[in-house]
């Protein structure tokens, strides 16, 4: 890493609502947004450790991805994820977009074939321009998170947001597979290679912990798929797991009827004690703690 990449800034999720106040929705994975015309707390330069999805409804957004410029007019959409260096360039003064942010491990767990090989199209084709249809589509889901957010009393209100957004993202990538080019879109070696390690990942339900087991069922060597890891998904191998077990961890606590010890059991960990301190470690509360912090049951 270059003394350059390391001056870069790193937004965490925790971030958004320090760098915009005025968020429709945050439960601490999910954010969402929409009438936002500026937003003063962004530094010029960053990256983030999140996915986002950026929607502009009126006026023009230029900034660079990557150090490549876009320019992002009425019904473009942007995908930043945790790979992107974030360069905020200009904007029309009738700017107004639509963000909505979502945690690296829910991302995980949104995982399927037909989105993962969405992303790893987008990683090279961020930018795509929605037609009305599309659009209209999408604000359909805008007005339906709407509408949650501001009955709150309703019962399951933060299951039904997260299934709004899944669906929305299922939605959301299939539009933009639809606008992608065929020339040069093939998958890299590299590429399918990630794919499948990501696929294993998802059909594996998080429960196997070890790169090297992964790395047997691909035939290449840990060192190899950590290599390809850090280059197409930005963290090693071994974090990208835990990304995922931790993701499918926090689903089966907060929004399962099973039991710790069988929360433990199904994610594949024999030790009660053991399955506690990794909670810990990666949580911060033990997972009965995290469970009723998390509004289990309520």
């Amino acid at each position: 890493m270059t003394k350059t990449e390391r001056a870069i800034t790193e937004l965490q999720l925790g971030d958004v609502p320090q760098v915009y106040h005025n968020l429709r929705y945050n439960d601490g994975e999910i954010c969402f947004a929409d009438n936002i015309t500026s937003i003063p707390g962004l530094v010029a330069q960053f990256k983030v450790n999140f996915i986002a999805f950026v929607f502009v409804l009126r006026g023009n957004l230029t900034l660079e991805l990557d150090g490549k410029r876009y320019q992002l007019g009425v019904n473009c959409a942007a995908l930043v994820d945790r790979n992107h260096v974030v360069t905020a360039t200009d904007r029309s003064d009738d700017f107004e977009c639509m963000i909505c942010v979502v945690s690296t491990d829910v991302g995980f767990s949104f995982i399927n074939k037909s989105l993962l090989d969405s992303m790893l199209h987008l990683a090279s084709n961020p930018v795509i321009q929605f037609n009305q249809e599309e659009i209209d589509l999408m604000m359909h889901y805008r007005d339906l998170l709407v509408f949650k957010m501001d009955h709150p009393q309703l019962n399951y209100g933060r299951e039904t947001v997260r299934d709004i957004i899944r669906c929305f993202a299922y939605d959301l990538l299939s539009n933009f597979n639809q606008h992608l080019s065929d020339d040069g879109d093939v998958l890299r070696q590299g590429d399918k290679l990630f794919r499948r390690f990501m696929l294993l990942l998802a059909e594996s339900s998080a429960r196997n912990r070890s790169v090297s087991d992964y790395a047997d069922q691909l035939c290449v060597s840990p060192k190899y798929l950590t290599s390809v890891c850090r280059k197409h998904g930005g963290s090693t191998a071994s974090e990208l797991i835990a990304l995922a077990v931790v993701g499918r961890i926090k689903q089966l606590l907060l929004y399962s009827d099973m039991s710790i010890k069988e929360v433990a059991t199904e994610m594949g960990f024999d030790n009660l004690s053991f399955f506690g301190k990794y909670v810990k470690k990666h949580l911060g509360l033990s997972p009965n703690n995290y469970r009723k912090a998390g509004g289990y049951g309520k």
